[in-house]
């Protein structure tokens, strides 16, 4: 089987905000049935990539999605407060941003040990939602060789990955994938644009059960 990332169709309600001031419930419940695929890749080190994300998504309940995303993400805020971690709602979609300066040391891969408790935070609601897809997704600033960023982006989503495995995560619900410096947030001109740069991102797409 090729090496490839199936692109996935999915309706403008579910993997963007909505403008409008309907609720997140209400949105989902315009979406109606999308049927897609999910084949992940990671974008490193061809050894190191992970290719889950084989199972379908099949149709999706439009208003249970929305009900459904508004408790996990009520539950995420609670858990995560104070924590370092920013949590974004992006149509029936959860982003987690975590900082990589508070969850690696510099040049590193290896998850700091103060960062366990919020990682297990994190788990715990997860489980508790299990009618979910997960991508992981690791990013660097621009210092230093690109290549070198592609990989250390990848390793840490991998630890990431790993760890969140050994909290009973599923890892077939897991996709891990390295951006290395090539989707910013900030100008890597300034300190603080590299750190807000330098970061991991979970997203959790939902899915029919």
């Amino acid at each position: 089987m090729k090496n490839t990332m199936i692109a996935v169709a999915l309706s403008t309600g579910i993997i963007s905000g909505c403008a409008s001031n309907a609720s997140s419930t209400q949105k989902g419940a315009g979406i109606g049935a999308v049927v897609g695929a999910l084949v992940g890749k990671g974008t490193g080190d061809n050894d190191k990539s992970r290719y889950v994300w084989g199972a379908a998504l099949g149709a999706l309940a439009g208003g249970a999605i929305g009900n459904y995303m508004d408790k996990q993400e009520e539950e995420f805020r609670e858990e995560l407060a104070d924590s370092g971690v920013e949590v974004y709602r992006e149509g029936d979609s959860i982003r987690l941003s975590i900082p990589g300066n508070i969850t690696f040391p510099t040049d590193s891969a290896t998850i700091v040990t103060g960062f366990y408790p919020v990682l297990e935070n994190v788990a715990k609601v997860l489980n508790r939602y299990d009618k979910t897809k997960l991508s992981i997704i690791g990013h660097t600033d621009s210092v230093g060789d690109a290549n070198y960023n592609q990989q250390l982006s990848m390793q840490r989503a991998n630890s990431v990955a790993n760890y969140l495995q050994g909290t009973s995560v599923d890892a077939n619900r897991l996709q891990t994938l390295g951006m290395g410096e090539s989707q910013p947030l900030a100008s890597n001109d300034s300190a603080q644009g590299r750190k807000e740069n330098r970061r991991v991102e979970l997203r959790i797409i939902p899915l029919q059960s």
